[in-house]
């Protein structure tokens, strides 16, 4: 005979519920009593005797995965249904840094594994908590960033009978993580957080979902007693088979076989581009007269290679621009990389190389390119390898990688011929830089956006993280601040979300713990974090959060203004954002004139490095530099 009566079965599910209140409950009743009262048991008595050492509970065992991973900091949002995973991982050595927003535990989960090249991992409780991820998670599955996120949930035996926060996560989340994996006993924790780690960095990275009932990450002994407590021993057939049906349930959770969790971590193994595919980028490359290379995101995923990627567009020596968290790659004034005018370079290319870039809204869904050029293009994913526009040479591999293997069969032999193709493109450079200067000339009440991002801009340091969360302030300091190394940009990435700042800043100050992380923010951005500023207080994290005040909502004011003559909910006011940060005991400055903010810049500087965080309030004048950027 079988032993199983499990709740999903809709038969099991309705003869409890209307057990011992109709005539059909109670013949239902008679029937379940009949079919499996003489079965063997297992371990039925709630008070038998624990088996094995209570100190191995289920979020202790959930904590040495994260460990076996090197896993160091986790992200969370404290909640009843995670707080054994929260414990454990203290008593293990992993830093617990607890927000006040589960957006931004997802947010900085997604950054961590940008800048260490581990999974990042949030933690957050059921229902509210992971509705309140949504966004994060989008974002970092468009960004392609592997994030491991851990839920809470309610347990399966109370699924769908009103428990507290109990909805449909899987429903949720599965549209937007790679796999989503529920653990039903102590013996799967292990291996489901295994092929979470390895599914999120295989292939294109992404998020994971693993969701955890709270019944099987708390000790035993306290959840029999838990149970134990509920029943209050009813001597009727149908509390009887009720008492039968949940002792069942709990030794379910407890009596699988419990691997320790000691696996080695699961590595990912990536394509390498086919010898004869980089043959023919060198045949095209070698007839090349303006080449164009971009890299993107993806280019920068194998951390361990990044010297190695240096060297090689070094040595391909073709002019290049760089996106997103490749910004930086290059240094600050690297000859070859290009910063401005690309979709003028794109078009007039006859060989444009992809490495990792998409042919999205950002490349003119690929028209950008021009029509008559060779493109080639390598990306890890499959649609995004093909998406607008078919490549001349589509290579489905790891860009840095294939860069690398075709610097081994091109290094060096086409620079000379590419000189007066690099001479244009400076010549476009300088001219663009004189029109920047131009608008950093124009008379203002407050504060030009170009001046100050010169200034910012002068008192970064080698060692500086910029962190973007903004629309037009952004955008103008994307055009002016350069990161001084490899992987000291963040930024949201394709998904365009406002409101990743103080996220990102506090998995940046986490992972560079010796540098100063500068958050520049626009001023509706800016409202996002504000609640933050106390986890950056609470933790001493070196940040300065330079906010382009404009009072409005400029990227979307301009062009709406200029089609309709309206302004409607694109306006703000000049708040006092320094005042607030003063409210959370951090350092707040106002500035408003552009001779104090060098002065200022370098006294948050010193001041972030001393455990303070700091918010520089700039007050600015509306400018028309990026008139018609707005991407729809």
């Amino acid at each position: 005979q079988t032993t199983n009566l499990p709740m999903a079965d809709p038969s099991n599910r309705v003869a409890l519920q209307v057990a011992g209140s109709t005539v059909l409950g109670t013949a239902a009743l008679v029937y379940f009593w009949k079919r499996y009262h003489n079965s063997p048991p297992l371990n039925t008595e709630l008070e038998r005797e624990i088996e094995f050492d209570d100190k191995q509970y289920g979020g202790l065992i959930a904590a040495q995965v994260l460990v076996n991973h090197g896993v160091k900091k986790l992200y969370t949002l404290t909640g009843g249904h995670i707080a054994p995973i929260l414990v454990g991982s203290k008593a293990l050595g992993i830093k617990v840094v607890d927000v006040r927003d589960e957006v931004t535990a997802a947010f900085a989960a997604d950054a961590t594994s940008r800048l260490i090249g581990v999974p990042g991992v949030a933690c957050v409780t059921a229902g509210p908590g992971l509705t309140n991820v949504i966004t994060a998670v989008k974002n970092a599955q468009l960004a392609q960033s592997p994030l491991v996120l851990l839920g809470g949930a309610t347990t399966d035996i109370l699924k769908g009978r009103g428990s507290l926060q109990d909805i449909d996560q899987r429903a949720m989340l599965e549209p937007h993580v790679k796999c989503f994996e529920h653990v039903s006993c102590v013996g799967e924790i292990a291996p489901a957080l295994e092929r979470a780690f390895a599914v999120s960095m295989a292939g294109t990275p992404g998020p994971v979902m693993v969701e955890f009932p709270l019944d099987l990450l708390y000790p035993e002994a306290t959840v029999r007693q838990w149970y134990e407590r509920e029943m209050r021993g009813g001597t009727s057939i149908g509390s009887k088979l009720v008492a039968w049906y949940v002792r069942r349930h709990v030794n379910r959770i407890f009596d699988a076989p419990q691997p320790l969790p000691l696996y080695r971590p699961l590595l990912p193994v990536h394509p390498l581009a086919g010898q004869a595919q980089v043959a023919r980028a060198r045949n095209y490359l070698l007839k090349a007269q303006r080449p164009v290379l971009v890299i993107g995101s993806q280019a920068v995923l194998d951390l361990a290679g990044i010297a190695l990627l240096v060297k090689a567009v070094e040595s391909l020596g073709m002019p290049t621009y760089l996106s997103s968290m490749a910004r930086g790659l290059l240094g600050a004034d690297h000859p070859l990389q290009m910063r401005h005018r690309r979709s003028v370079a794109l078009r007039q290319a006859d060989v444009c190389v992809l490495a990792g870039v998409t042919c999205d809204f950002r490349l003119g869904y690929g028209q950008s390119i021009s029509s008559g050029a060779v493109l080639i293009s390598a990306n890890r994913d499959p649609v995004d390898l093909r998406k607008n526009r078919t490549p001349t040479l589509g290579i489905l591999a790891d860009p840095s990688q294939f860069l690398r293997q075709l610097a081994t069969v091109l290094a060096d032999s086409t620079a000379a011929q590419w000189e007066p193709w690099m001479a244009v493109l400076r010549d476009h450079q300088a001219a663009r830089e004189k029109e920047i200067d131009a608008m950093g000339e124009r008379e203002c009440q407050f504060m030009n956006a170009v001046k100050v991002c010169r200034h910012i801009d002068a008192a970064l340091t080698d060692s500086s993280v910029l962190v973007a969360d903004g629309g037009d302030f952004v955008g103008t300091a994307s055009y002016i601040v350069q990161p001084r190394s490899p992987l000291s940009w963040l930024d949201p990435g394709v998904f365009g979300t406002l409101g990743v700042g103080a996220g990102f800043a506090v998995a940046a100050a986490e992972s560079r713990p010796n540098s100063v992380i500068w958050c520049l923010y626009g001023d509706g951005a800016f409202g996002w974090s504000i609640a933050e500023i106390d986890t950056w207080v609470r933790f001493k994290l070196p940040i300065v959060a330079v906010i382009g005040n404009d009072a409005c909502w400029m990227q979307i004011r301009r062009d709406q203004h200029d089609v309709f003559g309206d302004d409607v909910a694109a306006m703000l006011r000049y708040t006092s954002y320094e005042r607030v940060a003063e409210g959370f005991d951090a350092k707040g400055f106002l500035v408003q004139r552009e001779e104090d903010l060098p002065g200022v810049l370098a006294q948050a500087q010193e001041i972030a490095l001393g455990g303070c965080p700091v918010i520089v309030n700039c007050l600015l004048d509306r400018l028309d530099l990026r008139r018609g950027s707005a991407s729809l």
